[in-house]
């Protein structure tokens, strides 16, 4: 009688990005943020084309104009006008690519800088890390909105300088995250195994420590991104951060305070926005958590 032998197997690990991903579509409100912050992306990237208006061009007899489905409304200005007959629409489009651009810019810097300094207070230790830490409790101990407005004040208002404001807001966040990575990093055998190998000091730094620090730093800047935005929209409210014509969110905000009861989609549509791509990208940053920390994984 004939007998058959099965051997089973071993099946192949799933890819690293499948296994992300099964992760991360686990959590339905971290999906949606993604696809909100993937339809901001492309709509920054095609402003150009898909806004019906320019940004800054005036209708001078059609200033504010009601949203096109109430009453007064017409389809050439979907959302409306504002004070000055710009089309609403158009600006929160393009304002879309100067809050992503603001973000982006703020975020590498602040990242670039944290990491820097944390890992190296993470690695030497010793009076290099009081000296860096002690810098980092002072930058927190003040409002991060009140250090924002003291940097511009140094600096002078404008775009750019409000994107370095809220680089060095963001900062200590960085830092202290990298450092924690770094010392719970540096206590493993891995590291040691390094030294003995004759690894010198940046082999171990960059290409050994880094690299398994990646994870809580990746999550941090997805959530300094909406930290961003809010800011940037605080500066530009205040009036020190964006300049008109400039389409952007907050100063929408700050030019429409006195039509608040007159024309509320010149004040409530750009708030909207604000709203939903903070929590678009506080949505995602959850996700990444869920999906890149073992901890978490089920």
């Amino acid at each position: 009688m004939n007998q058959t032998l099965s051997i089973a197997v071993p099946s192949a690990p799933p890819h690293p990005l499948r296994e992300f991903w099964n992760y991360f579509r686990q959590n339905r409100g971290a999906v949606i943020g993604l696809v909100i912050v993937a339809a901001m992306v492309a709509m920054a990237l095609l402003a150009n084309v898909i806004a019906p208006h320019s940004a800054i061009e005036q209708y001078r007899d059609a200033t504010l104009v009601p949203p096109a489905w109430q009453e007064g409304g017409t389809s050439k200005f979907l959302l409306g006008t504002d004070s000055v007959g710009r089309d609403i629409l158009s600006r929160l489009i393009y304002g879309t690519r100067l809050s992503l651009v603001i973000g982006l810019v703020s975020v590498s810097l602040s990242l670039g800088l944290g990491i820097a300094f944390g890992l190296v207070a993470g690695y030497f230790r010793g009076l290099v890390e009081i000296a860096i830490m002690r810098l980092m409790d002072i930058m927190l101990a003040l409002p991060s909105l009140l250090l924002a407005v003291a940097v511009v004040a140094i600096l002078g208002p404008g775009l750019i300088n409000a994107m370095y404001a809220i680089a060095i807001v963001l900062v200590p966040h960085y830092v202290r995250l990298t450092r924690a990575a770094v010392i719970t990093e540096m206590s493993k055998d891995y590291v040691s195994a390094s030294r003995i190998a004759g690894a010198g000091t940046l082999r171990i730094m960059f290409n050994c420590v880094l690299p398994n620090c990646s994870a809580p730093l990746i999550v941090q800047a997805t959530l300094g991104f909406s930290s961003a935005i809010l800011d940037a929209a605080a500066l530009g409210f205040l009036g020190i951060g964006a300049q008109p014509p400039t389409p952007e969110w907050g100063s929408m905000l700050a030019s429409a305070r006195e039509f608040i009861l007159s024309a509320w989609w010149v004040v409530t549509l750009p708030g909207l926005a604000i709203v939903i791509s903070v929590l678009a990208f506080n949505l995602m940053g959850d996700g990444l958590r869920d999906a890149l920390d073992p901890k978490l994984k089920r």
